[in-house]
């Protein structure tokens, strides 16, 4: 045919979008575990021949797409174009080549067509094991936190590597689920290369180059001019977290001038000895997420539209750990990145960016183990996802039990206790949990679990917003701070392994996320709507309102 139009661009572009979700929704319905299965735990993209993301599921989280867009360039560099043929799968969950931590795979095909590659299909999930220590933050080193497949051949011209799938085996608790998922995620790259390949048949073209610098070069522009619209000038903002050993000071100073925008994050914290560290690609990918969302949320995503946000962050603090610092809790500092961006950005946009929320997911890594020793009994891995409030908007109530900036979706308690002896015996909104303020912030949860007759559980905590909770903007309260307990008020750490004995209940109280504006100026008629659902109690409608009964009648 002859040269596309600007239009057919757009129309094929478009395609993209639905030849990637179906890329993703064949993950999601092959994938093994719970955690891609149910919450959508993945990444999913095309990339053309240099490497660069052309088009992103919507399915999936920020931290998986916006990592992976840098890691399909480690690909081409570690494995070689003159190392690449036709049915190649690789695959790595190197932390600082991937999405963050060792429990991320990520497995990229290369396309052909005609016998020349034109591109690259990724996807990341994640695997309920890893091996090593568990899904937590315990580690001192990586090393401990489990296998590290470094850049290889997963399958070679269609042979699958059965030498890996062997030390998959032999190094994981659960080998089924990891090495179905890993069979899965090539399968997902499979799919949208067959629709790719329609699409381009029905085109008439053999190669995405001229698409890939249509797209990018249009969203690169598009990015540019929504820059440009901020104010220049220089902005900061920081934040404490509780951290593992100690608190972490976040900082960040936004320097905006003309369509260059930089997020410098010098003087944060350094290192901390355990897993909370944060790869710098997982930084980036979080902090371009949030100033995305809030400058140029319209454009899509690509590296047209990632390119324009520079992004650094100090070697050797928390938000850029050096290897073999532990990571495997990497989330835990990256979900926290957008609420700092933001903070900052309120200063040159305001009435625009939420108050800070719940941010980080509080996951549940549970190992199950049978009491008697000698039961025969199989040992079980149950992952469970679980989110808090988000902070309140300019205009609008925060979302409750919502993931943001994460985006997963949080598996069903049907689905959770079928994978393993375990008993969720309470999971509700945690009622007055969101701050106080013109728009409320968004309530946590209560959450109950408890072992099943037979089985012990070990619980991996990683969790944040226990002793600093998320704070208002614009005169708002803060929202709740998140609770670890037992049912009978024993206290529990915040992060780090712990045996919760048969008998015994587990008892979560999830953060709620920030108000924002005066709680003053909260219309009634919303403070007796909240009386009447739950989300707060009379004393806190008389307290932080001011509202009586007089006033609904």
């Amino acid at each position: 045919m002859n040269e596309p139009s600007s239009v057919d661009y757009q129309i094929m572009w478009n395609r993209l979008i639905a030849v990637v979700e179906e890329q993703a929704t064949t993950l999601v319905r092959t994938a093994f575990s719970t955690s891609v299965r149910e919450a959508g735990d993945l990444s999913a993209g095309l990339f053309d021949r240099k490497g660069r993301m052309i088009a992103q599921a919507v399915t999936g989280t920020p931290g998986h797409v916006n990592a992976m867009a840098e890691s399909v360039s480690h690909f081409i560099r570690e494995i070689g174009l003159q190392r690449m043929y036709e049915e190649d799968v690789y695959i790595t969950n190197d932390p600082w080549m991937g999405t963050g931590h060792l429990h991320d795979i990520t497995m990229v095909s290369p396309v052909f067509r005609v016998g020349a590659l034109i591109g690259f299909f990724a996807c990341t999930a994640h695997v309920v094991d890893i091996g090593g220590r568990g899904f937590g933050p315990d580690a001192g080193e990586v090393y401990e936190e489990g296998l590290l497949i470094p850049i290889m051949k997963f399958m070679d011209r269609g042979e699958v590597s059965q030498v890996l799938i062997q030390f998959v085996r032999a190094n994981t608790r659960a080998p089924d689920q990891v090495v179905g998922d890993m069979y899965s995620l090539a399968a997902c790259n499979t799919a949208g290369e067959r629709r790719l390949q329609t699409m381009l048949d029905e085109f008439d073209i053999n190669g995405i180059d001229r698409l890939s610098n249509f797209i990018i070069e249009t969203s690169r522009k598009a990015t540019c001019a929504a820059i440009r619209k901020v104010p220049d000038g220089s902005y900061h903002y920081s934040m404490v977290v509780d951290g593992f050993e100690e608190p972490v000071t976040m900082r960040v100073r936004l320097d905006i001038d003309g369509e260059k925008l930089l997020a410098d994050f010098a003087g944060t914290s350094g290192m901390s000895k355990f897993g909370v560290n944060c790869p710098e690609v997982y930084t980036r990918a979080y902090a371009c997420y949030g100033l995305k969302c809030a400058i140029a949320a319209s454009v899509p995503n690509n590296a047209g539209s990632l390119v324009p946000f520079h992004i650094t962050a100090p070697e050797g603090s928390i938000l850029a750990a050096r290897r073999p610092a532990p990571v495997s809790t990497r989330h835990v500092m990256g979900h926290l990145v957008p609420d700092v961006v933001l903070g900052a950005l309120h200063s040159a946009l305001p009435n625009i960016v939420p108050a800070e929320g719940a941010s980080a997911l509080w996951n549940i890594q549970i190992s199950a183990r049978p009491t008697d020793l000698n039961s025969g009994w199989p040992s079980k891995e149950v992952l469970m996802f679980n989110s808090g409030g988000t902070g309140a908007r300019p205009s609008v109530d925060g979302l409750s039990a919502t993931a943001f900036p994460s985006g997963v979706s949080t598996m069903s308690v049907e689905a959770t206790e079928h994978v393993g002896p375990i008993t969720v015996w309470r999971k509700e909104l945690r009622m007055g949990s969101g701050g106080a303020g013109k728009f409320r912030g968004g309530l946590g949860q209560i959450i109950e679990i408890e072992p099943r007759l037979g089985y012990d559980l070990y619980v991996n905590a990683m969790f944040d917003r226990v002793d600093y909770a998320a704070r208002g903007r614009a005169g708002g309260g803060d929202g709740a701070a998140g609770k670890v307990e037992l049912v009978d008020g024993t206290a529990l750490k915040p992060k780090g392994r712990q045996l919760i004995k048969n008998g015994h209940r587990l008892r979560l109280s999830l953060p709620g996320g920030g108000g924002y504006g005066l709680p003053e100026l909260r219309d009634s008629s919303a403070v007796q709507t909240d009386l009447e659902s739950g989300f707060i109690n009379e004393n806190q409608a008389q307290s932080d309102y001011k509202y009586s009964k007089e006033q609904s009648s």
